[in-house]
C-alpha cells in the first residue's frame, strides 16, 4: 500500500488552480487555430484572432484567460493501492482556497444556492472520485465557468426515441444555447447510465483531448456528424456568424436500464481549461 500525504494533494491542487486559469491546453489552442485557418467569414475570423491574442497575453503575463475563473471541478482517479493520509476533501479545498487567493482569481462560489452568500475563497470545490487500479493518484483540475454551464441540459428520453431522438436533443440544446456560452464551444455528451451518471459522463467527456476521437467507431462518426450539424447552425464565434460554432463534440456512453435512455449535454466555452498531474 502506497501512502500519499494530503499536504501533497493540497500543493498540487493549489498550483493547478492557477495554471489552468492562466494557460489554455495545447490541444484546445491547436483546434482553435485550425478552425481560424478554415473560417471564411471575416467577422468570425476576426473574433477568432482576438481569442488567440487573448490566450497568448494570458500565458505571457500569467493572468486569467477569462474573468470567470469558474467553480473548481476536481477529478480524483485514486489507485486502489493508494492510501491518502488525512481528510481528502479538506485537502482539496485547502488547495483551491490557496490557489484562488494567491492567484488573484475571481471567487465565484456561494455557500448556499438560495441565500447566495459568497464563500470568499471559491470553495467548496466540486469533487469527483473514481477508484482505479494501481498505486497512483491522478488529479485533474477543470475550472468551469457558468456562462456555458447554464446552457447545459439533461433529458430522460424513451428507448423508442432511439438514435434520432438523441441527435435531436443534442442539436436542440446547442441551438437554444446560441451565442450565450461564448462560442466556439466544446460539447460534452453523456448517453446512458442513470440521471446522475449521464451528467457525470457529459462533464468528464470535456476532458478528452480534442485531437482524440472516440475509440468506438460508431460514436466517433456520431461526434463528427453532430459537430458538422451544429456548425451548420451558423452561430459562429461569439454569435457573429460563420461556420465555427462547435470545435468538437465528445461523447461518453454507458449501459442503462431497459426502460431508459438518459442523455446529458454539458456545454463548454472555448476557454476549455483543464490540467492533469499524476502523484
Amino acid at each position: 500500500m502506497r501512502e500519499i500525504r494530503s499536504e501533497e494533494l493540497t500543493r498540487v491542487i493549489k498550483r493547478l488552480c492557477k495554471e489552468t486559469c492562466y494557460y489554455l491546453p495545447e490541444d484546445v489552442r491547436a483546434c482553435i487555430e485550425k478552425n481560424r485557418k478554415e473560417e471564411p467569414w471575416a467577422p468570425a475570423a476576426e473574433i477568432l484572432d482576438k481569442i488567440i491574442t487573448n490566450y497568448h497575453i494570458a500565458e505571457e503575463n500569467s493572468v486569467p484567460i477569462c474573468q470567470d475563473t469558474g467553480v473548481a471541478c476536481v477529478f480524483l482517479d485514486i489507485g486502489q493501492d493508494v492510501h491518502i493520509t488525512g481528510d481528502i476533501e479538506a485537502a482539496v479545498n485547502r488547495g483551491v482556497s490557496e490557489g484562488y487567493t494567491e492567484g488573484y482569481l475571481r471567487k465565484s462560489v456561494v455557500s448556499d444556492p438560495i441565500e447566495r452568500k459568497n464563500s470568499g475563497d471559491n470553495t467548496p470545490a466540486m469533487i469527483y472520485y473514481n477508484i482505479v487500479p494501481g498505486d497512483k493518484l491522478t488529479v485533474t483540475v477543470a475550472p468551469k465557468g457558468f456562462g456555458s454551464e447554464n446552457m447545459s441540459q439533461i433529458k430522460m428520453l424513451k428507448p423508442a426515441d432511439g438514435l434520432e431522438g438523441v441527435k435531436a436533443f443534442i442539436l436542440k440544446v446547442c441551438e437554444e444555447a446560441g451565442p450565450n456560452p461564448c462560442p466556439p464551444v466544446i460539447v460534452g455528451v453523456g448517453i446512458g447510465g442513470t440521471f446522475d451518471k449521464a451528467a457525470y459522463m457529459a462533464k468528464r467527456a470535456l476532458l478528452r483531448p480534442l485531437d482524440e476521437p472516440n475509440p468506438d467507431r460508431f460514436y466517433a462518426d456520431l461526434e463528427e456528424e453532430l459537430r458538422e450539424k451544429i456548425n451548420e447552425m451558423g452561430v459562429g464565434p461569439q454569435g457573429f456568424g460563420g461556420k465555427t460554432y462547435a470545435l468538437k463534440v465528445n461523447i461518453e456512453h454507458y449501459a442503462t436500464h431497459i426502460a431508459g435512455l438518459p442523455v446529458a449535454v454539458n456545454i463548454q466555452c472555448h476557454v476549455a481549461r483543464h490540467k492533469t498531474e499524476v502523484i
